[in-house]
């Protein structure tokens, strides 16, 4: 390989390893050196290893206050089978979810923002912004019950026990309690986590390591009382308001008549709130010890390598802490009598083998926990704000210190888990933390399904312990357990997703991310197209699929707008033909104008897709979209061309205010400047100079020969679609007025043939667009005053409309005064005349042509388009220029006019 091609090669390679996720598009080779130190400069930053980063934190957040201050509130309320039960629920959708989380985590490279990071990147901003706010919120309930628990948890060793009895111990019994005390503690200890927040994750991380320690001895300690303390009576005290009351209760050591006694449940009243507990509530609480999954993926943006790190860590953790919720579990229901667990959720500190090493643990397991959650809501929040979904108001949370450390988003989380905090209790807020959380887990298995689903062939992560099943599973299991803990909080939950939703949809820029909305709806509409079979089309499901031939949207916006309201829910291409040879070109240089055409189209606010080629000629050009445009059963079925005369209509871009003032810029890079100035100014005589006469009608017989529908646009320039439905407010309505007869063959009487029938479709069709229902469609009638058949011809003409169900209006127009110029000679003294379209050409002059124009027009009241009847071009190309004249006669100063042949059966009177 040449040197040249190296440093690309050395980029390339790096971009796969370790930043995937970021582009797809490599840089050019000079800019390796700028790109080389950020990424050093990120790594400086990214310190943390497996076990520190996602070990650590992740078990100290599930064990958290739940593993010494509810393990006995579980079993007293729930029962040793009921607790199982409620662990084993618990586990299984939180297993699921860490299936999910590896395979997202090991599928490219994760930044800062943990759960939210995988989830917009792979679901797109809406979701990941809704998503991410819930989980934040999420994190920062959960800090406010851990301080909450901490609280609680001082407050039965040191707080005062007002009228107690004189018998009660009252050594260290010190601390005043109230609700405001209460609060007073909380804020104290969330200041304290504060500080030791705003130093930073490394600080963290090393502090974190020894509350690890400090639980695990704790823990040990706790084990080894089961077996180490004799059998007891243990004086319980229960405050309740200003009251307390004694109550006696015994640690019975391990018997299987406990055990008996604690299998069932026995539901009851909690003595810290007064609420009578129920399934659903003590799921809600033990639950909240099982949230800390995602503590490590949190700090996603202090790992030094997190695709390595939050797989493996996070199953470590969920493993580890299930086998020891298991062993506590047995251990307590054999050996605590039921009273005990009930009245006492400190009660390890009774039976330990020293009660201060209970009360440590209590305290460094609770402090860690609030810790974690307050930094890992607070880098969830910094990722929100550098992804400017909610603007200005998270702006501020952007900054950082010179470490990295968010501390402006650090400050926003302990504010708002300070309000929180007011909420007083434990138990109050454990039901909303985790709704919250088991919806951020229903999100992670969403986006991990679909992109299973979507079968990206980027999606290929090195884990792969996961089915879709597993996140189907996980998804139904966080639904479905959201709504037995509370049904009103889980719909208030799913109703402020949504709200966010649409409030990110319609406010947040559209990010590089990528959209997995896309990559599933490519793979099921693969699908459909595939199902879709051409061979089992029948005339009662047609619908008109276009194709709008566009030399420049500048004078052609608004017969685009038109054509969109003409489609009926079918296929609409803007086509564009550039001329060249790509032979004689460095380069293809259609594939760099896609996205200025699709720029166009969401700014005119149509559905359509656009299709463009490069061709020597137009009418090549043409036949290659006629041929190629579409897939499966979904082609093009009817041309639209613009009329081919020397008009030069105003520029659109210039008129229209959504072009002429605009100044934000597209969604994908293309702004309004850069639109007007890639397609060029309008030029008088263009339409000449680019297609002559006989090139332009044997594009339309090019058509006919490949059975497709042709429609040719005059006058749409001059339409005024604002107007328009304006006009709907007024006493007038407009019309549109349709003519079925061959006004080239007034001799003709067939108003029923295939191509009048299709006029009154596409008429009938326009009329069933909402902005156009208020339009009356009227239907004309030429007749001649001799002619005793008109009223047959009229029945006829109205039974025919009775069964295709379309209500019109039928005019009966006597054309005496045009009848009687057909049959001079069109150019008297030349044979052309003669040898013109083939349908008796030379006896249609230009007065007949004329007069054919002035009885259309004389019909007009408040005519908004009108749809005539196109004949079929000459097979001679030497008459293209007089059938090209005719049409310009005949269609003269009618303003929109669409003059169209069709091909193929469009109605049907069967059910």
């Amino acid at each position: 390989m040449s040197s040249e091609t190296s440093p690309l090669l050395n980029y390339r390679l790096y971009n796969v390893a370790g930043d995937f996720a970021d582009s797809c598009v490599p840089p050019p080779p000079q800019e390796e050196v700028s790109i080389s130190s950020s990424v050093s400069q990120q790594d400086d930053r990214r310190k943390l290893s497996t076990f520190f980063g996602v070990v650590v934190p992740t078990v100290l957040s599930m064990f958290s206050i739940v593993i010494f201050m509810r393990v006995g509130f579980v079993i007293g309320q729930a029962g040793f089978l009921e607790s199982l039960l409620m662990l084993v629920v618990a586990y299984v959708i939180i297993s699921l979810t860490v299936l999910s989380v590896c395979a997202i985590s090991t599928n490219g490279a994760v930044k800062g923002g943990g759960a939210y990071f995988m989830i917009s990147r792979t679901l797109g901003p809406e979701f990941g912004g809704s998503i991410g706010l819930m989980f934040f919120l999420a994190n920062v309930c959960s800090c406010a019950v851990y301080i909450l628990g901490l609280v609680e948890a001082i407050l039965d060793v040191f707080g005062e026990l007002p009228n107690a009895a004189e018998s009660e111990p009252r050594g260290v019994h010190v601390l005043p309690q109230s609700y405001l005390y209460d609060v007073l503690y909380a804020s104290s200890i969330l200041l304290l986590c504060l500080l030791v927040c705003l130093v930073g994750a490394q600080i963290y991380a090393k502090t974190s390591f020894l509350i690890f320690l400090v639980v695990h001895v704790v823990l040990i300690t706790i084990c080894v009382s089961f077996f180490a303390v004799a059998p007891k009576t243990i004086l319980i005290v229960q405050q309740s308001g200003n009251q307390s009351h004694s109550v006696y209760t015994n640690y019975t050591g391990f018997s299987v008549t406990t055990l008996r006694r604690n299998l069932m449940d026995e539901y009851s009243v909690d003595y810290t709130t007064n609420y009578m507990m129920t399934f659903a509530t003590v799921f809600a609480v033990m639950f909240n010890g099982c949230t800390g999954i995602m503590a490590g993926s949190n700090m996603s943006g202090d790992l030094r390598n997190p695709s390595y790190s939050i797989p493996k860590g996070t199953v470590i953790a969920v493993i580890y802490t299930l086998l020891v919720y298991l062993l506590l579990f047995f251990l307590v229901s054999f050996t605590c009598d039921r009273m005990l667990l009930k009245g006492d959720y400190i009660f390890f500190r009774q039976i330990n083998i020293w009660p201060p090493f209970v009360v440590i643990g209590v305290y460094a397991a609770s402090l860690s926990a609030a810790m974690s959650t307050l930094i890992g809501a607070s880098r969830i929040l910094h990722a929100l704000a550098r992804d400017d979904l909610f603007g200005i108001i998270l702006a501020p949370a952007k900054r950082t210190s010179k470490t990295g450390n968010p501390w402006v988003a650090v400050l926003y989380t302990w504010l708002l888990v300070q309000s929180v905090l007011f909420a007083g209790k434990l138990n109050t807020i454990a039901g909303i933390v985790t709704i919250f959380f088991l919806m951020a887990y229903a999100a992670v298995d969403l986006a991990c399904l679909s992109l299973e689903w979507a079968s990206a062939p980027n999606f290929r992560p090195t884990f792969q312990l996961f089915s879709w099943h597993t996140c189907f599973l996980g998804i139904v299991g966080c639904l479905v357990m959201m709504f037995l803990i509370n049904p009103a909080y889980a719909s208030c939950g799913i109703v402020l997703m949504l709200i966010l939703l649409v409030v990110i949809h319609y406010r947040s820029p559209t990010s590089s991310w990528g959209y997995i909305s896309q990559a599933l709806i490519f793979h099921q509409v693969r699908k459909y197209l595939l199902l879709l079979d051409v061979r089992k089309e029948h005339v009662k499901f047609w619908r008109p699929q276009m194709l709008l031939m566009v030399a420049n949207p500048r004078t052609s916006a608004q017969l685009i707008t038109f054509i969109n309201d003409l489609k009926k829910g079918g296929l609409f291409v803007l086509g564009h033909v550039e001329i060249g040879d790509l032979d004689m070109l460095p380069s293809d240089p259609i594939q760099p104008q896609y996205n200025f055409w699709l720029s166009l189209v969401d700014k005119l606010n149509v559905k359509a897709f656009v299709d463009l080629t490069l061709s020597p000629t137009v009418r090549q050009g043409v036949q290659h979209l006629l041929r190629i445009t579409g897939l499966g059963g979904m082609k093009p079925n009817t041309l639209v061309l613009g009329f081919y005369d020397q008009c030069v209509p105003e520029d659109y871009f210039l008129c229209d205010p959504a072009f002429k003032d605009a100044k934000e810029n597209d969604h994908f890079g293309v702004d309004t400047a850069s639109l007007q100035a890639h397609f060029p100014p309008v030029r008088g005589g263009e339409a000449a100079k680019s297609l002559s006469a006989p090139e332009y009608v044997a594009i339309v017989s090019d058509a006919l020969k490949m059975r497709k529908n042709v429609c040719l646009a005059r006058y749409f320039f001059a339409m005024d679609r604002r107007d328009l439905l304006a006009k709907r407010r007024r006493p007038e309505r407009v019309s549109i007025d349709v003519w079925p007869l061959d006004l080239l063959r007034p001799d003709s009487t067939a108003y029923v043939d295939i191509c009048s029938l299709f006029l009154l479709q596409m008429a009938c069709v326009l009329t069933m667009v909402s902005s156009w229902k208020a339009a009356r469609l009227r239907i004309f009638l030429c007749i001649e005053s001799g002619d005793d058949g008109w009223i047959k011809k009229e029945e006829q003409l109205r039974e025919l409309l009775d069964k295709l169900r379309i209500k019109a209006t039928v005019k009966i127009v006597t054309w005496d005064a045009v009848v009687v110029l057909h049959g001079q000679s069109a150019l008297p003294g030349t044979g052309e005349g003669q040898q013109a379209a083939g349908h008796d050409a030379a006896l249609i002059s230009d007065d007949y042509l004329r007069a054919a124009n002035r009885m259309v027009l004389e019909q007009a009241f408040h005519t908004a388009v009108r749809f005539l009847y196109l004949p079929r071009p000459p097979a001679d190309p030497a008459c293209s220029r007089r059938y090209l004249q005719q049409l310009d006669i005949l269609t003269e100063g009618l303003g929109p006019t669409l003059l169209i042949h069709g091909l193929t059966p469009v109605t049907c009177t069967d059910l």
